[in-house]
This record gives structure tokens, sequence and C-alpha cells, in this order.
């Protein structure tokens, strides 16, 4: 050996050469640790409007290689239009996921609310309704949890269901808005309505980036300072994640069209 008395292997430099592969294993070895701690480093996964669709969100998370330590935000919209809003609905609270409240998530809130005031059932069939009744006390509560939008300073990040207006604050931006709006106008005008040469993220600004669903007509939007990941899975299209820190884009094929899409489009 030579090195502390001839009990260890001599790893000094100048004994570099004597050494197994010149003494570059070591080194290698400790990349190749730091390469997979780096990879193994809880991730934020960011998920557009799953809309009940089930199967896409469990082959989703596996495409991202999901594993526990990682954080899944909803960008709201878990429920209705697809197959199974309960199971959904239930996955997202036993991963210990966050999310947003989208308007549907809002709807069933809301009649859950309406139930427990003793409100009749709704005369003609309302799928709100249905999930509200449906959902376990814990799934109800977790829905009920979900916030209008998600902070994070860490990640310089901004999570919503719909979107913001430019120039007021957050404290300040309307909840219906929030998860509702789709385009402004040149005139200022915020409406739920797809004006296709005005989407509202194209004048956001930053400095934070915001990640948002609702908008499957536009699909996947990419702007500086906006990622839109509503890719009409419910409607035949895909399902689309954005792994954080990295922002890498994910996503699956819907298996089938789960529900017609209809909108009336505007210029």
């Amino acid at each position: 050996g030579g090195g502390n008395g001839g009990v260890f292997f001599n790893y000094s430099k100048s004994n570099q050469l004597n050494s197994a592969f010149e003494g570059k294993v070591g080194p290698y070895l400790v990349d190749a640790a730091i390469e997979r701690a780096r990879q193994n480093q809880p991730r934020v996964i960011a998920i557009g409007d799953v809309h009940g669709c089930i199967d896409e969100l469990k082959a989703l998370l596996k495409k991202c290689d999901y594993h526990p330590g990682d954080t899944i935000v909803f960008l709201g919209d878990l429920v209705c239009k697809g197959p199974d809003s309960v199971a959904v609905v239930q996955m997202a609270r036993e991963l210990g996921a966050i999310g947003v409240r989208g308007n549907h998530d809002f709807e069933v809130v809301r009649w859950h609310q309406a139930m427990k005031s003793g409100a009749d059932p709704p005369v003609i069939g309302s799928e709100h309704y249905y999930v509200a009744s449906s959902l376990s006390t814990a799934d109800l509560k977790w829905m009920y949890s979900l916030p209008w939008f998600i902070s994070s300073s860490h990640l310089n990040a901004l999570f919503v269901h719909a979107g913001f207006v430019s120039g007021i604050r957050l404290a300040k931006q309307n909840p219906r808005l929030m998860m509702n709006m789709r385009s402004i106008l040149p005139d200022g005008t915020v409406t739920s309505k797809f004006f296709n040469n005005w989407p509202w993220a194209r004048l956001w600004a930053g400095p934070q980036t915001v990640f948002f669903g609702h908008d499957a007509d536009r699909g996947l939007q990419q702007y500086e300072h906006a990622v839109g990941l509503d890719t009409g899975c419910v409607y035949g299209g895909k399902l689309t994640a954005c792994i954080l820190p990295e922002r890498r884009l994910v996503s699956v094929n819907a298996k089938r069209e789960y529900f017609q899409y209809r909108r009336k489009h505007f210029d």
C-alpha cells in the first residue's frame, strides 16, 4: 500500500498512476451519485385539466416517472365530463396532491353547500350534483381546500385554472375570472369566450411564470412567462404535464373522446 504505513493504498497524487484505473474511478462514482441524487430530487408535476379521465391520469404519472416525494399540482377541473371524476379526486387526495379550483370543481362545491342547506336535487340531471353526492367526506374536504391560485417563490411560478389580468395585484384578482377567463380584448374586456387573436396570456409579462389550464381550444400554449396545459384530454386530445423546475412537457393520448367538444369561435 504505502498509505498510512501500508494499511491502506497510497491514494496520493504522486502515486496516482499506480492505482487502479489511474485513480479515476472514485471521481466517476461520485459524479454518478450526484447525478442520481439530482435526478431523484423531488419535482413539481403540474397537470392540465383531467375532467375525470382516470386512466389517462395514471398513464401520465407513470410516463412522468412519478415517485413519492414529487409534488403534483392539478390546474383545476379534475371533475365532470369524463368517465370517473370520483376516482380522480380520490387518487389526487391519496397521493397528497395539491391543486387550484377550476370552474367545474367550484360548481361541485357549490352543489354540496346547497345540499347541506337542504336544497332540492336539480329537476334536470346535473353532473356537478351527481359528483357532489358521490364524493366521500375526505374527498369533499380536499375539494373545499383548493385555492384560487398557488404561488411558489422557489420556482418563481404561479398556478391558476384560467388566468390572471396583468397589472392587478394577485390579492386583488377576481376569483370568477381566475376560474373562467380565456381572452382579453384590445379594449381591456376580460371574457371567458375564445377570441382567437386575443389570449390573455399574451399580455402577461411576468416576472413569475403562470401555469394554467381551462383553454382546450388553444391547446398547449407557450409564452415566455405563461404555459397553458389544457390539451383537451376529455375531448379526445391529450393529458399534459409540465415537470418543474426543468419545464419538461410530458403528455399521453386520450383513450377516446369522452365528451363532444363544442365552442363558439370569435376572431
